[in-house]
């Protein structure tokens, strides 16, 4: 009986150190499966790290090409039509704006913010890009800005970002960018061809009008000098004379606006201060135009004071009112020419002349003081009068305006500073 016990005793006793180096090498296998786990997840976890560092520094770029191009990007669901905007570095101005980094909303929302004219046409390319009808989107409009006539432009871009199982769009991402700036300068370089096609057909007008021009009294002063040899009465001798003498003047004078005009834009031309008085270099312009007026035209001056000591330039003063004066006389068949002056006042004075010929028709009113424009193709003038006196004007600091009823006659007003 104590020998079969005995066995037992040894027999359990080697089943318990059994179990515990089982239970040993378990525990040395979990450590050991435990370490190369940690090993590769301490590996993986690295790899996710370096991976989202690079992810947050592609952000980072992605946000500062955002905020340098300052552009907003959106998404749309195509189900339920839903914008969301995920960024928004617009530029901002001083006027309001549809503030789109907060805001989402369904499309026809945001479409009902445009200007009624891009509206329709924005709305259909947005239906045409969710119905997969079309791949992309792009469309300039116009924005309209709430309570006020003002409106602001953009562009926007936009193509498919996701598709259901069945090719058809889910998801739709796009970006908007202000274009103010942009616009403008398409404005003004639409403007910049405008003018210069009109002044190319303003520079062939005025070839032909020179042409004329210069045509008329040459021709003259060649004829009557050539027939003067063969006349013997005095009198006609004379006549011709004067004729000659005064086509001379006549192309002289066009020759004179030519030169003066590009010699005051090129600023060859300097100021002369000289002091004199006004009311005598007016009276003696208006005597001298007596003799050129029509049949039935009273000339007459109208002055605030006599003698007005003023100091400015004589020479372009004159020339300016050389001008205003002989087109008064051209355009007035009939009634009164009136040169005269306002008192000086703000260290500044007001020369005006007042006819009462044909008048100027409202559209015309700035017109007349472009190079080479001519109201009356009949008249006779190379259409540089007029731009020469507010090119002159200008030169001195001034200004020459226009006041006209058509049929009823005008009022040219040349405004100076003078040291009274």
């Amino acid at each position: 009986m104590t020998d079969i016990f005995l066995y037992a005793s040894q027999q359990s006793s080697d089943l318990v150190d059994i179990i515990v180096w089982g239970m040993l090498l378990i525990a040395v296998a979990a450590m050991v499966f435990l370490i190369v786990w940690q090993r590769k997840a301490g590996k993986q976890l690295a790899n996710e790290l370096v991976q989202l560092e690079g992810i947050k520094e592609d952000d980072v770029e992605l946000e500062f090409i955002l905020k340098a191009m300052k552009i907003a990007t959106w998404h749309m669901d195509v189900k339920t039509r839903q914008i969301a905007y995920d960024n928004d570095f617009r530029e901002r101005t001083s006027e309001w704006m549809f503030d789109a980094s907060v805001s989402s909303g369904d499309m026809n929302e945001s479409v009902v913010l445009l200007h009624e004219d891009d509206a329709p046409r924005v709305a259909a390319s947005l239906l045409a890009i969710c119905d997969g009808t079309a791949e992309e989107y792009h469309e300039i409009y116009r924005v309209r800005i709430p309570h006020t006539d003002n409106v602001y432009w953009e562009e926007s871009y936009a193509t498919v970002s996701k598709r259901d199982i069945d090719g058809n769009p889910t998801m739709v991402v796009g970006t908007s960018k202000r274009i103010d700036d942009q616009k403008k300068m398409e404005e003004a370089l639409i403007d910049a061809r405008n003018r210069a096609e009109e002044s190319d057909r303003l520079k062939t007008a005025f070839l032909a009008n020179m042409s004329h021009e210069i045509r008329t009294p040459l021709n003259a002063i060649i004829g009557f000098t050539g027939i003067l040899p063969d006349v013997e009465d005095a009198a006609e001798r004379q006549e011709l004379l004067n004729l000659i003498h005064e086509n001379t003047q006549k192309l002289l004078r066009i020759i004179d606006d030519v030169v003066n005009i590009s010699k005051i834009e090129a600023g060859k031309e300097e100021m002369v201060m000289t002091q004199f008085d006004l009311s005598m270099v007016l009276g003696q312009l208006t005597d001298e135009y007596q003799s050129k007026l029509h049949d039935g035209v009273v000339m007459t001056n109208q002055f605030a004071a006599s003698p007005q000591i003023v100091t400015t330039d004589l020479s372009r003063l004159t020339e300016v009112m050389k001008h205003l004066i002989s087109n008064a006389t051209k355009f007035t068949s009939l009634g009164t020419i009136v040169v005269g002056f306002d008192a000086p006042r703000d260290g500044r004075i007001r020369i005006w002349v007042r006819d009462t010929g044909k008048g100027v028709a409202k559209e015309h009113l700035e017109q007349i003081f472009e190079r080479f424009f001519k109201v009356d193709e009949f008249i006779p003038g190379a259409g540089l009068g007029l731009s020469i006196c507010r090119t002159m004007a200008y030169s001195m600091g001034g200004s020459v305006t226009c006041e006209s009823q058509l049929g009823e006659g005008s009022t040219f007003t040349f405004e100076i500073p003078v040291e009274a």
